[in-house]
């Protein structure tokens, strides 16, 4: 994932600061290998009542037949009864203090108003190119022409488990949506499901699925009017497979249509050979994606930024190609309003260097993807010279920050990646949802796949079944 506000933009952004980085995999020690105190329990494997005492049941998944503990795995009999518990990190989460989360003071009544951008006169909804090219609300190129996708549904009744970093409810394009009473810590520090140093990241991409633009300038979602469920996985800068696997559960378990997931374990750690228990770790997330299924509850999956094929030998991407989870790729345009005449609404996504479906640079591809979805690209080039607003080019959507005294502040801001590409998808299950609520996962991902436009430029490798047609698609679920 990329990250930039203003402020970092223009304080001037090395070639370091836009890297595919997206989330790491490491122990305790750093060396790639997984934490020492946690691990998974099998409880196909090992009954319930030979587990000794002493070892601490941090989640009981028992639904999928698994346990995530800490302590020694030794301890419970059997050879195959035991998985590690990989750890998962994201890059960003330093970006925000520990203490600026959950335990702090909120300032609800923050100003918000005005673009995060150069001081160009542009608005966050004219900023937004991934809905203008969705013609989601009032955010289409061209209004007033034809009928917009808001026309049909706007999410009513849908819910969407961001599993993340925590969503902060303190913006106010996300103080109406997110269910506290549903919303969870599934980490083991001692605060709420809102953001705990971990960054940003689950702010943002709630955003792109239910932000209200409340104040008529700020971002507008897929699924304004769908509910958002925060279950927190990431505490400071590390989380645990133990507990996304948990919070899967409970997604469906609460009755939410989809689980978001933007993280991933990156390269080096995708070779099973040199690393087995990334096999273990695919196994527990197929055994938790077909339950959610069961429930009804589709698992979606950013495909990850190390730009590398899928299919080639010696590469497992989780949880992207574990089985049962929808697989997003990114695309992005170059181009976006760098020239003042494209300020038009009519030529704001026609005069482009590369559309708004090329493929992004740093996405992974291959038969794991179902199809792709806007998430950000970026001329590395132009973006370093810093004498075009190359930013332009990612994802806007919400974001918190310090305030200096104990708070957050709520703003808006930049990233992209898979992990913005990711919640498109998730928004769009919570249009079909609104409109045919008793839809298997089977039939919502069969109409997205369906109504995908053509996947070019790339084909099938970058876009899977093509790109997301949110236009197309409410128009065959209604």
């Amino acid at each position: 994932m990329m990250n930039f506000d203003r402020r970092s933009l223009l304080k001037g952004i090395g070639a370091a600061g836009v890297a595919p980085a997206f989330s790491g995999l490491a122990s305790a020690e750093g060396d790639g290998d997984p934490a020492a105190d946690r691990f998974l329990i099998d409880l196909r494997e090992v009954d319930r009542a030979d587990v000794p005492g002493e070892v601490e049941i941090v989640h009981d998944i028992s639904d999928i037949d698994l346990l995530a503990a800490r302590g020694d795995p030794e301890s419970v009999p059997g050879v195959d009864s035991t998985a590690p518990d990989v750890a998962v990190y994201q890059d960003d989460a330093g970006s925000v203090p520990e203490n600026a989360g959950p335990a702090a003071e909120v300032d609800k009544g923050a100003d918000n108003s005005g673009s995060p951008g150069w001081d160009d006169g542009l608005s966050n909804n004219e900023l937004q190119w991934d809905k203008r090219a969705q013609r989601v609300g009032e955010l289409s190129d061209r209004p007033g022409n034809q009928r917009t996708v808001h026309d049909t549904t706007t999410g009513e009744g849908a819910r969407v488990a961001v599993i993340d970093s925590g969503v902060s409810d303190a913006h106010p394009d996300l103080a109406d949506v997110v269910n506290e009473e549903l919303s969870e810590n599934f980490t083991t520090d001692e605060y709420d499901f809102r953001p705990n140093g971990a960054g940003d990241h689950g702010t943002h991409v709630a955003g792109t699925v239910a932000g209200t633009n409340a104040s008529g300038d700020g971002v507008l979602g897929t699924a304004p009017d769908a509910e958002i469920v925060s279950l927190r996985v990431f505490s400071g800068v590390e989380g645990a497979s133990g507990d996304v696997i948990a919070a899967i559960v409970a997604a469906a378990n609460r009755g939410c249509d989809a689980a978001n997931l933007s993280l991933g374990y990156p390269v080096p750690f995708v070779d099973p050979e040199e690393y087995p228990f990334l096999l273990d770790i695919k196994e527990a997330y197929e055994r938790a994606a077909a339950y959610a299924r069961e429930q009804g509850t589709l698992v979606i999956n950013s495909a990850g930024n190390d730009g590398i094929d899928m299919d080639a030998e010696g590469v497992l991407s989780l949880p992207t190609e574990a089985e049962g989870v929808f697989g997003v790729s990114a695309t992005g345009p170059i181009g976006f309003l760098w020239d003042d005449r494209q300020q038009r609404e009519d030529l704001a996504l026609k005069r482009l260097a590369d559309p708004t479906s090329s493929p992004a640079f740093y996405t992974n591809y291959g038969s794991a993807v179902d199809v792709s979805a806007a998430g950000g690209d970026v001329d590395l080039e132009a973006l370093n010279e810093g004498d075009k607003p190359a930013y332009y080019d990612l994802v806007l959507s919400t974001v918190v920050s310090p305030d200096g005294e104990g708070g957050v502040e709520p703003g808006y801001g930049w990233k992209a990646g898979t992990s913005m590409a990711a919640p498109q998808v998730a928004g769009a299950v919570a249009l079909v949802r609104s409109l045919r609520p008793d839809a298997s996962a089977a039939e919502v991902e069969s109409l997205i796949r369906e109504t995908a436009s053509e996947g070019e430029p790339g084909g099938e490798p970058f876009h899977g079944a093509g790109h997301l047609d949110l236009r197309r698609l409410v128009k065959a679920a209604r």
